[in-house]
């Protein structure tokens, strides 16, 4: 459907202009007639290259201006201002484009779930089902506020788990490129002067001295087959046998496995205790959460909860029989669901889980920091103490 821009003036004389979809002009002329505005000029827009999260839009951002939309709504601002206001004071001028496009939606008729569904990169299933059950229920100022407390809670999870891995990727980093710089320029530098010495080196010499040839003879092979490994790595996690793959790997590994699955656990229990207390329907809201568990070994876990629940299941005995979920969750949820206070239940269970994920994000640094010192002390001392040795047999000879 192509999108139209348009000009006018309201019956107040306000001057007017937006852009809106349309099957043709004479469809958004009856549109805008219907919105009590005066038309003084259309013209058809070139079509909008579609924004894609984290590129153009980052996560945070959406979260803030769902945090200034819901209070905005709260205070009663119409919808059509707040968004309006939103669009000229954010700093982003994708979000901007996209924001003002739902302003143009809803001015057209379109309801805000509606008109923010046209938008999946940036608002997804969870986001656009929760605003709509707001407005079918009359309470969005409601619903807004916790979908703000929800993608802060969400946003500050993500960063835990990213912050749990810098440090120790950037040590690691470090340690592979020091070691590479010295076998490829400092080590041949030893090698020339062994050269000019004569008599039979060291084997721990020799065998140093032999990876460093390697290195240089090969350095281009070598760079071209890890960037090559690489983009094969990154083509094969894309595939969804690829993606299932790594999860059930990062779930499975000895150090990170723990905090993955945490906080996994956390976001499960976060996203659907979201999703019940706004009035989203029990399976509804597990398809959504299966969508935006980030972790397919989870997604499967709770598809398959779905269909067994949908066949009059309870919720406890599906999820309990994957095996993914730890049995306290299971069992707060069974109490949950006997009581009649599942979303407050799942709220407490994420509550706990994010506390375990900040001990597990702690754990994990201090397991992997000093692991990683030792391997790039012997790596690096390793080849130091070889090449010295021949120097400590020449000088016992003189000695």
């Amino acid at each position: 459907m192509p999108v139209f821009e348009y000009k006018g003036k309201t019956l107040a004389g306000t001057a007017v202009q937006g852009s809106m979809k349309a099957n043709n002009r004479s469809d958004l002329e009856r549109v805008l007639r219907q919105n009590r505005i005066l038309v003084s000029s259309i013209a058809k827009k070139a079509p909008d290259i579609q924004i894609k999260l984290g590129t153009g839009i980052k996560r945070i951002e959406v979260s803030r201006f769902t945090r200034q939309f819901a209070t905005m709504i709260g205070a009663g601002l119409p919808m059509v201002q707040c968004l309006d206001i939103l669009s000229s004071q954010t700093e982003n001028k994708e979000l901007a484009k996209v924001i003002t496009q739902v302003k143009d939606g809803v001015q057209g008729g379109a309801t805000l779930s509606d008109a923010l569904k046209r938008h999946p990169k940036i608002f997804d299933d969870l986001y656009t089902n929760m605003v709509e059950a707001g407005e079918v229920g009359g309470a969005l100022d409601a619903i807004l506020v916790r979908l703000a407390v929800y993608r802060e809670k969400a946003d500050a999870l993500i960063r835990k788990v990213k912050g749990a891995m810098i440090y120790p990727s950037v040590v690691a980093f470090v340690a592979i490129s020091v070691t590479i710089g010295m076998l490829t320029f400092i080590v041949p530098v030893f090698a020339k002067m062994f050269e000019g010495l004569g008599g039979e080196l060291p084997e721990p010499t020799l065998i140093v001295m032999g990876i460093s040839g390697f290195l240089q003879a090969n350095i281009m092979y070598l760079t071209l087959g890890t960037i090559a490994l690489t983009i094969a790595f990154f083509w094969y996690k894309k595939t969804p046998g690829g993606a299932l793959m790594v999860d059930k790997g990062l779930i499975r590994a000895p150090i990170i496995g723990n905090l993955v699955r945490k906080s996994s656990v956390a976001r499960f229990t976060r996203t659907l205790a979201t999703l019940l207390s706004s009035g989203v329907s029990i399976l509804e809201a597990l398809e959504i959460t299966a969508k935006t568990a980030g972790n397919l070994v989870v997604a499967n876990a709770i598809n398959k909860s779905v269909l067994a629940i949908a066949e009059g299941d309870t919720i406890t005995g599906p999820l309990k029989a994957t095996g993914v979920f730890p049995p306290m969750v299971t069992q707060m949820i069974g109490v949950g669901e006997k009581t009649g206070g599942l979303d407050d239940m799942l709220n407490k269970i994420a509550d706990f889980y994010d506390e375990e994920v900040d001990e597990a994000v702690s754990a994990l640094t201090s397991v992997i920091e000093p692991i990683v010192i030792v391997v790039m002390g012997i790596a690096i001392g390793g080849i130091m103490v070889a090449m010295y040795l021949p120097m400590f047999e020449i000088i016992g000879q003189f000695g």
